[in-house]
């Protein structure tokens, strides 16, 4: 018998379902509406740079997607447009850099889609096996009929029966209780593979299976099959207690890294003339496999293996506040966004509607240098302004320098401090036992170099935050006794404002926070208001 069908049978194929694939295809390596070859191959280098013209797409359709993100009211972090595996168009907006490896959310459930792959591959499971098959340490004394039907490819598809997101109940699992044991306890109230629910508690599921059949987390099985071969370095993927790495979310990689996941898929699993991963998964993996949200939002087009269908055709990874790598197979284009968005459908139509129908069946179009210099300037050109406050105030000389002490607080901030030097602010937060954490603010502008926000640390929100990142700062006056500290986490993609309120002689204090992610869903920040008084 065959590898492919053997794998076919693996994946639960047989070879009349194969037949309804090709009209879902995914870009196949040796076809180009165009006529080209479409493989390029390529070592774990960047990719290499085109004029948009030279690819087949207008610097002109660019400026006006840049156009739409700046009055959509969005905010996008970066950009990256690949098309025939050149990079035409890539931007990010200060204070985001090309260096930053950028929160993923829920775009990291790809990736570990593409671990479950290549362990099928290796044939280290199936598609098929029983979920519980696999923990048999954690599985209940009484195993409903529903569970024992679970398959990895149920949890593959969100299609698990589990009428709630478990993913919740799994980090609040009592200590010493595996999160696995927790999952498996969980009612399932539909037969799976009947409906699509989405649950990021499978996709952790789903990872630590990774962990059960390699020996080795998923982040580490990744390295010498994924990350290597792609040239992509830096990544950290957060694990649980246990050492499994969370599958759903909190993996952190660069913007051009994300975009390589999309051309790896694109190219149907080859990359530099190895195949890293199978075509037949990859094939799976990125076709319907169930229904999904019924409506009409972007999210009603169907799921695959941890993939989303995207409405103009296609598939994407897709990760909260706005973390794509959308794949185009039909254009022969990866789009890549990374943002902190109010409003995904808003973010993700931009692209679908400004970039996809500029995306033309030419080989290429005449140069347009003036349009290209013109582009290149936007896109280098691009920044996220810090707010814009009164750069002093007649209070500050009363209080640079001096510590403030703080009341008890569920933090244990002992005590801050602000100090004034010409055109930057000086913060510094103190704790018994801790270094300081000393943060340095522009003026009405972006600060970032030496600043960071460690990983568990008091007043800094911890709410979706578990990791250090690099801060950009800035500070201004909102009036004469209110100092207002921006932080961007530029690795997190959210950011905290310090509101700093002191009274008429600059003796009391009030800080009052607010998470921008907070702020975007329109909620109240779960930080109290501290008050401190400043040390004689």
């Amino acid at each position: 018998m065959s590898n492919r069908r053997k794998f076919l049978q693996q994946l639960g194929l047989n070879s009349a379902g194969l037949l309804i694939l090709p009209s879902l295809r995914p870009f196949a390596l040796d076809f180009d509406p165009l006529g080209r070859q479409s493989s390029f191959a390529r070592g774990s280098g960047p990719f290499p740079r085109s004029t948009p013209e030279q690819q087949g797409i207008a610097s002109a359709s660019i400026l006006d997607f840049l156009a739409a993100i700046q009055s959509g009211g969005q905010e996008f972090h970066s950009i990256m447009i690949i098309r025939h595996g050149h990079v035409v168009a890539e931007g990010w907006w200060s204070p985001f850099t090309k260096d930053d490896h950028q929160q993923l959310y829920s775009l990291s459930k790809s990736f570990t889609s593409t671990a479950i792959g290549m362990a099928v591959d290796e044939k280290k499971l199936t598609i098929e096996d029983p979920v519980i098959s696999f923990f048999p340490d954690d599985k209940p004394a009484t195993i409903s009929d529903n569970l024992a039907a679970l398959k990895v490819k149920h949890l593959l598809s969100m299609s698990v029966g589990q009428a709630k997101d478990s993913i919740q109940t799994l980090e609040a699992s009592p200590a010493g209780t595996r999160w696995e044991k927790t999952f498996l306890s969980l009612p399932i109230d539909y037969e799976p593979g009947t409906r699509f629910f989405y649950n990021s508690g499978a996709s952790y599921m789903l990872s630590s299976i990774v962990k059960k059949v390699t020996g080795i987390s998923a982040h580490e099985y990744l390295k010498p099959r994924l990350y290597d071969p792609l040239g992509i370095t830096g990544a950290t993927w957060t694990e649980n207690g246990e050492g499994v790495n969370m599958g759903a979310s909190n993996l952190r990689i660069r913007t051009e890294d994300i975009g390589k996941l999309g051309q790896l898929y694109l190219q149907k699993g080859s990359w530099n003339d190895k195949q890293l991963i199978s075509q037949e998964y990859v094939a799976v993996a990125t076709k319907k496999e169930i229904d999904s949200n019924p409506g009409k939002s972007s999210w009603s087009y169907g799921y695959g293996y941890q993939f989303w269908l995207n409405p103009v055709g296609g598939f994407r990874a897709d990760g909260a506040y706005g973390q794509y790598s959308m794949v185009f197979p039909d254009k022969d284009t990866v789009v890549v966004v990374t943002s902190e968005s109010a409003d995904k459908e808003t973010t993700m139509h931009t692209v679908w509607d400004h970039i996809y129908p500029a995306l033309t069946d030419n080989v290429t179009l005449p140069p347009d240098p003036a349009g290209h210099d013109k582009l290149q300037q936007q896109l280098k050109s691009l920044t996220l302004p810090a707010p814009q406050f009164n750069p002093q105030s007649p209070l500050a000389a009363s209080i640079s320098g001096k510590k403030y002490q703080l009341d008890s607080n569920p933090f244990n901030a002992k005590a801050v401090s602000f100090r004034f030097e010409g055109s930057k602010t000086i913060f510094t937060l103190m704790e018994d036992g801790k270094p300081d954490i000393v943060i340095t603010c522009g003026s009405n502008d972006w600060i970032l170099k030496g600043n960071r926000k460690p990983s568990a640390h008091s007043l800094f929100s911890l709410r979706r935050i578990d990791f250090d990142s690099p801060v950009a700062a800035s500070a201004g006056w909102k009036d004469d006794h209110t100092l207002v500290l921006t932080f961007r986490y530029v690795e997190a993609i959210h950011g905290d404002t310090f509101t700093c309120i002191f009274d008429g002689e600059g003796n009391q204090l009030t800080m009052q926070f607010m998470f921008s992610s907070a702020r975007m869903d329109k909620r109240p920040d779960d930080r109290a208001d501290i008050n401190g008084r400043q040390q004689s």
